[in-house]
């Protein structure tokens, strides 16, 4: 039996990072710092930009709006720590630190989860049934997929969350990754934590795969809807879809391979963990700027009026 004391006798953990390597580490240190950097002057340009301009206001740039916001936010959770961190010898962060970006980790990862997949429902419905978009994604209903996108990345994070915090932690504390997560935690914990090991790839393993699959099959419909389209109306609906096709993939793929199994290498999760908590929140603007005429005009617009 653990007693209380040992149970929270563990007041800090000490991220292990990407390398143990010093110099190795300092590369990192500018590169993610770079990366960080354009991943929130990019997501709020996309934001100041759909939020003041008239013309931006359809479904799409509704929802492009919160999933950059939620980007910001995501990459905010894990990258200042691990930018930090690169400098130090040992970059340690409190239980309640720890714990905090647990939650915040999973909030934003499944609210963004949420998102894309609201996303693909527009790209859908404005392919397939054009006449009757504006009625089936009005602006009521936009805002209540939006939200229960939030409420449903909440939910999914305390469940995560919670029962992790509640387990006893009384060493090691040093945590084989560069920020805390369910399974690296779950490594540290003084207990039989199989039951919640798999608990956790049921929870966010099937919803990434679940919502991963939703995306495909809704690609697929409106693919075998562009039959005997021309090819003008296959340029036009390939190029409203592309951006977010390549976001899922670059999105997903990393995400689902993390979570969809109990993990074991965690220096493997840690590399592909980089792809969805900084790279794809960075490459997001890029992607859903350069193919979009509409946003490019907005910017410049935006730009000479500042």
């Amino acid at each position: 039996r653990i007693s209380m004391e040992n149970s929270s006798s563990v007041k800090e953990f000490i991220l292990l990072g990407l390398s143990e390597n010093q110099g190795v580490q300092k590369i990192y240190f500018v590169v993610f710092l770079l990366f960080y950097t354009l991943t929130v002057a990019g997501n709020l340009l996309i934001v100041l930009t759909v939020t003041s301009s008239q013309h931006l206001n359809s479904p799409m740039y509704f929802f492009l709006c919160h999933l950059s916001f939620v980007d910001v936010c995501y990459s905010s959770v894990t990258a200042p720590k691990m930018i930090s961190g690169s400098l130090v010898e040992n970059n340690t962060i409190s239980f309640a630190g720890c714990i905090g970006q647990l939650f915040g980790l999973h909030f934003f990862g499944c609210t963004e989860i949420f998102i894309l997949t609201a996303m693909a429902y527009d790209r859908y419905v404005a392919i397939c049934r054009p006449l009757h978009y504006p009625a089936l994604m009005s602006r009521r209903l936009c805002g209540r997929m939006v939200g229960g996108s939030w409420a449903g990345g909440f939910l999914h994070s305390t469940l995560q969350t919670l029962p992790t915090a509640l387990l006893p932690f009384c060493g090691p504390n040093k945590v084989a990754h560069y920020f805390c997560d369910v399974h690296p935690l779950l490594h540290l914990a003084c207990a039989d934590t199989r039951a919640m090991g798999l608990a956790a790839v049921a929870n966010s393993g099937v919803i990434s795969l679940s919502c991963f699959l939703i995306l495909v099959v809704s690609y697929v419909v409106i693919l075998v809807s562009l039959r005997g389209k021309t090819l003008a109306g296959w340029h036009k609906a390939l190029s409203t879809c592309g951006s977010h096709i390549t976001v899922v993939i670059l999105f997903f793929g990393p995400c689902t391979f993390v979570y969809i199994r109990p993990s074991s290498d965690m220096s493997k999760d840690r590399s592909l963990a980089v792809f969805y908590t900084l790279i794809t929140p960075m490459l997001n603007p890029l992607i859903y700027t350069l193919r979009n005429g509409e946003v490019k005009g907005a910017m410049r617009k935006l730009c000479r009026s500042k």
